[in-house]
This record gives structure tokens, sequence and C-alpha cells, in this order.
């Protein structure tokens, strides 16, 4: 893996900001001046705003050479933004951050220190004093809690968008769907343990609206049990489907013996005449069974069979140390 070429990569995910975008980089760049870092970058991701945000990210790549521009086509949610971010990031420490200037650019140098004198794999925005409705604060906190006792990562706010993290954490992950939510359990279940958290300010929204909506609780529910899956079976997806395939296969394979052993019994025991066995319910739920389990072991043979092929192709990228090659 190439060494990082810069020292910071900002990663700004936005939608529709466009009042927010100059005073943000204003601050930004503000901060920058002020800490010791020397080399960066601005990533601004635009997840196909309906508004000027991308005239404004023009105007301020045409004036700023650290300001760069990614643009999607349409609105594919933030984790596509942020995943699109991470491919392009050159920075040794890659910083997320929100762009309705709820996160304050004052944290970055703070944040940047963290991962590179002590040295963190992720440090993560804790917002103690929060300035949202009741509405979002009981739900983010019961989600925290959740998140917190599943993954055993002791953070008091996992969704908090600034964040910062060494470069090969982000390299090393992918995002989808509303999976930014769980950045660091997926780096946990890559090995990067060495997980912090840092209390960050939180400001009132000054511009715009919020894209907090109902869909986030369900849809975080979904994403929860992906994440619980993907922890316990993505490295042995044979335990999962295996297991399950081998608890409907046996179950079915007792229900044929005792049906026959049932028939046999009413024949030459009871000598009385039992319907037959194609008529017996139990049949066609012990042969549905059947098939259940087989479609189970056969996903889980095609599971480990692609783990196998991806673990080939991806092995190299994991090379900690090498000498001479």
């Amino acid at each position: 893996m190439s060494k990082p070429s810069i020292d910071l990569s900002l990663v700004i995910p936005l939608l529709n900001e466009a009042e927010s975008l100059p005073e943000l980089h204003k601050r930004i760049c503000n901060a920058l001046k002020q800490s010791t870092i020397s080399t960066y970058e601005v990533l601004f991701i635009d997840d196909g705003s309906t508004d000027d945000s991308w005239e404004v990210i023009e105007q301020l790549g045409a004036s700023d050479a650290h300001v760069k521009g990614l643009s999607l086509s349409r609105n594919r949610g933030k984790s596509d933004a942020m995943n699109l971010g991470f491919r392009h990031a050159q920075g040794q420490v890659v910083i997320t951050m929100d762009a309705d200037l709820q996160d304050a650019p004052e944290e970055i140098p703070e944040l940047y220190n963290m991962i590179v004198v002590e040295d963190y794999d992720i440090v993560s925005g804790w917002k103690k004093e929060r300035y949202d409705p009741i509405s979002k604060t009981i739900p983010t906190k019961l989600y925290n809690w959740a998140v917190r006792s599943a993954s055993n990562i002791k953070l008091h706010d996992f969704n908090c968008g600034l964040k910062a993290y060494k470069n090969e954490v982000i390299k090393s992950i992918t995002v989808y769907g509303e999976l930014h939510r769980y950045i660091p359990v997926l780096a946990k279940f890559e090995g990067y343990t060495n997980i912090t958290e840092k209390i960050v300010q939180h400001a009132p929204r000054k511009y715009g609206k919020t894209k907090f909506g109902i869909s986030r609780f369900y849809n975080g529910l979904l994403d929860f049990m992906t994440i619980v899956f993907l922890g316990k079976f993505s490295k042995r997806p044979m335990h999962f489907f295996g297991f399950w395939g081998l608890i409907v296969f046996l179950f079915s394979l007792l229900t044929i013996v005792g049906i026959i052993v049932t028939k046999v019994i009413h024949l030459y025991v009871i000598n009385k005449p039992m319907v037959i066995i194609a008529d017996n319910p139990l049949f066609y739920i012990a042969l549905t069974s059947m098939i259940m389990g087989t479609q189970l072991f056969s996903v889980g043979f095609l599971a480990e069979y692609i783990l196998q092929q991806r673990q080939k192709n991806t092995l190299e990228i994991h090379f900690k140390k090498q000498i001479n090659l």
C-alpha cells in the first residue's frame, strides 16, 4: 500500500448546504493556519444536491487549491458519499465532518494530533452537550447504548459526524447504505481496536434544514442487525448457514422417520389403517424443511467460496511490513 502523500484529508459529504459552505471553508482555513498541519486537502462530496452547492464548491476550488470536489449524479446517501471520499483521500489522517456548521472545524488540529502523536486508530467526536430536539436526542441515546453494548466499543456518540482516522483504517473498510454510523465497529472487525473519543463542540443548525427523518429509526435497526451478523459471521459464513441448515435438515429427517415409524406401528402392531404418507401434512412440512436445509447449506458453501476468493485477491493489502519486495 502506497504511503499517504499529504498530512490531512478532510472528507465532507453534503446535501443542499450551499449557504453554509463559504463560512465552513473560511473556518477550516483559519483553524489549519493556526496548526502545525502543512499539507492538506478539503474534499467536498456533493451527494446529488438540488441547490447551488456544486456551484459554490467550484467557486471555492477556483480560489483555493486545497479544495477538491466530487459530485454524485443523484442523491445516494451519506454512506456512499463518504465511501467515495475515502477512496480519494490521500492524507495520512482522514477527518470527516458534516457541512451544516454543527461540527466545529476548530476541533481539527487536536483530532489530528490524537491520531499522529497519540497513535490512535480512530478518534470519535462526542457531542456531550447537544442542540437537537428531544425527538432526536432520546432515540440517539438508545441507539448509542445498543451499539455500545453489542460492539463493546466504549463510545458515547457513534453517530457524530466529526471523526478522525488513520488512512489505512478508511482504506480497509467499505461503507454503503447507512453504515457510516458503524464505521468504528467495521474498523474493529478489521483489527483496528485502538479507538477513543473526544468531547467536541456542537452548534445549532444555522442554515437549511435537518436531514433527520423517521426512516432513520428502522433503517438504523436493520443496519444494526447487518453489523451484528457481519461481526460474527463475515469471516465464517458457513458457521451460520451450516448450523441452521443442519437444524432444519435434521428436523425434516426426524419428521420423516417419525411418519414412517408411525405408519409401521399402525400397520403391523395396532393393525389399524392409516392415511397414506403422501396425504399427511407433516410429510410436506418435512419435504419443505429438507429443501430449505439443503439451500442453507448451499448458500453457506457459496459464501465460503466467495470469501476465499476475496481473501486471495486482497491479502496483499494487509501486509504490515515487508523487506526487499
